[in-house]
């Protein structure tokens, strides 16, 4: 099984335009959000004990746990029934704007890259919508969760048999794209692979630097 990334450029309404832009913002916040509360977390904690400011530092308390995705998830799902902006976007699109944030902090900490930073109005690019629902594709266009159907330019074939596992729509210069990723079982399709055994002399071949 593998999965392969098929991009379209879509062609919404002046309606869905702004569906899209909203969520971005709603986005956006929710990572400044999610980003700040593990900030202020982590800043509590690096001062020495004998050289804390009392008027300056953040103060929080010391059985407080860290901010994990797990966490920020179960106070998003809290926070979004008393939030008439959140509402309006999709709860699993949320989730994976604190998964985004989640692998930003894994690659600080494995990847030695920096700590993550606040994201500034028109710098949330894309959106992510972790699963569809039944037959997402009709008639060159795609049905997106909360938002409904979304014409795009199919400029080629979708392969049969492919599973579309989520969409991530993205804001371009040149317009707005989805990006689906297509999964292939090859268990179902029932494909006899050839595995050869060796055979004859083994060779062994040097590789210069020119020849």
């Amino acid at each position: 099984m593998f999965n392969l990334t098929y991009e379209f450029k879509l062609k919404p309404t002046k309606n869905q335009v702004a569906i899209f832009e909203d969520w971005l913002e709603q986005n956006r916040r929710v990572y400044n959000y999610a980003l700040g509360e593990r900030k202020d977390w982590f800043k509590s904690r690096s001062c020495q004990i004998n050289a804390c400011s009392l008027r300056s530092e953040y103060i929080i308390s010391a059985d407080t746990p860290r901010p994990t995705y797990n966490r920020q998830a179960v106070a998003l799902t809290a926070y979004r029934k008393t939030s008439s902006n959140l509402k309006r976007v999709h709860s699993q699109v949320l989730q994976q704007t604190l998964k985004r944030l989640e692998k930003a902090f894994v690659s600080m900490w494995e990847g030695g890259h920096g700590f993550p930073r606040f994201k500034k109005v028109g710098t949330m690019r894309s959106f992510v919508f972790p699963q569809l629902g039944v037959e997402p594709i009709q008639e060159n266009a795609v049905k997106l969760p909360m938002i409904g159907l979304v014409k795009f330019n199919q400029s080629r074939p979708i392969p049969e048999g492919a599973i579309i596992k989520q969409a991530r729509v993205v804001k371009r210069a040149s317009g707005w794209y989805v990006m689906l990723t297509l999964h292939f079982d090859f268990a179902q399709w029932d494909l006899d692979v050839p595995q050869p055994m060796p055979h004859g002399e083994a060779i062994g071949i040097d590789v210069g630097i020119s020849h």
